[in-house]
């Protein structure tokens, strides 16, 4: 049998989609989930983009030009505009979502065996890019007693070395929900000056901000262009995650013509997406307003509930739509696993996502899990009783 490579083994499975097939097991023996496991949004998606596509009337769908349509380009810098950040259509590069936009920007900065610091709890899929791009991951440590802070400068300090090419934060964070402030943003516009790296920071949750706080782009901040790379997309921003569209930004012109020729490699990102993401800036501020609203609702909602479980811990993120909550358990993989595989109650059970695959350090994360809370709040509050009521028989609980 031929061998599968080393990169393939070393590929880490997902921790918000590895527990699909018990998931799809507990349905089809009748057992209803509530799936708090994926990013993925109930909020309708605006209607100007689907109209949009229904729209398109060309008698055939073209290649679009590997960065993208110049239309869009063209449209997002009013966009990025009225959101203080100020760029140009060769500065931006279209992708397959911000999956790629990070894929693309890794490849093109870091040769193998590079290295590139990310504080943990991260996006799971970093790891996977790292490992895709032949890179290593060095992991910072934030600390749920603190709402997953940024760092200390001393501990970004200790683990640079001659191989590290770049910082990565995902800014509000998923999948702490952490926004990090003006001064921590300023913090690593020192480190990225005096060690010479790339600062990429993942915005796609730039809207979701809330109790009233202001978002903070890094690109925002001034004498970092030559650094600093913006990471995009629309999946979440529209509720649109299957269109597949995102963005790859810099102002270092070097960086982004070495960018398009990975782009030129792929050819050209989705049209139709394109379309969809084009119209969908029309989008009034008025959608916004209702999401933001309906959001921190239901991050109440799931904060207050966690809170209220003996030997849970919940801190009150103030972006995205995720939580890491600290249970009582004794392995948040096990558990995640059971809740699927033995639990149900009343014919229902809820689906989590294992925060240890939020983490490069071994060990971490055990007993904490990210809830996505991307449901109406009645099902929320019904996912909480069943979470409840879970905690008191799993086996594994390690209060008594």
């Amino acid at each position: 049998m031929p061998n599968i490579s080393k990169k393939g083994q070393q590929m880490p499975e997902s921790p918000i989609r590895k527990l699909v097939p018990f998931a799809e097991a507990a349905k089809a023996r009748g057992t209803k989930v509530y799936f708090l496991n994926i990013g993925q949004p109930d909020i309708s998606m605006p209607k100007q983009a689907l109209q949009a596509v229904r729209d398109f009337d060309q008698a055939l769908v073209p290649y679009s030009h590997s960065a993208g349509h110049m239309s869009y380009r063209k449209k997002l810098i009013k966009y990025y505009q009225n959101n203080d950040i100020h760029i140009n259509p060769d500065d931006i590069i279209i992708t397959t979502g911000a999956s790629e936009a990070l894929l693309i920007g890794m490849q093109a900065i870091m040769d193998p065996d590079d290295e590139i610091i990310i504080p943990e709890p991260f996006y799971a899929n970093y790891l996977g890019f790292a490992v895709n791009s032949g890179v290593k991951v060095v992991p910072i440590a934030s600390n749920i007693e603190n709402g997953f802070a940024l760092p200390p400068i001393e501990d970004f300090e200790k683990a640079i070395k001659p191989k590290t090419k770049a910082i990565v934060i995902c800014n509000p964070n998923n999948p702490s929900g952490y926004l990090y402030s003006k001064e921590e943003l300023e913090v690593l516009k020192h480190i990225a000056l005096k060690y010479n790296l790339f600062l990429f920071a993942d915005e796609v949750y730039r809207e979701f901000i809330y109790d009233g706080k202001k978002h903070h782009s890094i690109m925002q901040l001034e004498g970092l262009d030559e650094h600093v790379v913006l990471i995009d997309s629309v999946s979440k921003r529209y509720s649109a995650c299957g269109i597949r569209i995102g963005a790859l930004i810099s102002k270092n012109k070097e960086f982004i013509f070495t960018c398009l020729k990975f782009a030129q490699a792929r050819l050209s990102p989705p049209s139709y997406g394109q379309i969809a993401a084009e119209a969908a800036l029309e989008t009034p501020q008025t959608y916004f307003d209702e999401v933001i609203h309906e959001y921190e609702e239901r991050r109440d909602c799931v904060v207050r509930r966690i809170n209220a479980m003996e030997g849970a811990f919940c801190p009150n993120p103030s972006g995205a739509f995720y939580v890491v909550a600290r249970l009582p358990i004794d392995h948040s993989d096990k558990f995640c696993r059971w809740l699927l595989e033995e639990f149900e109650y009343q014919h229902e059970t809820v689906m989590l996502a294992p925060a240890s695959g939020f983490y490069e350090t071994k060990g971490r994360g055990l007993d904490e899990v990210r809830i996505s809370y991307v449901l109406k709040i009645s099902d929320l509050e019904k996912a909480m009783d069943l979470l409840d009521q879970a905690l008191k028989v799993y086996p594994g609980r390690t209060i008594q």
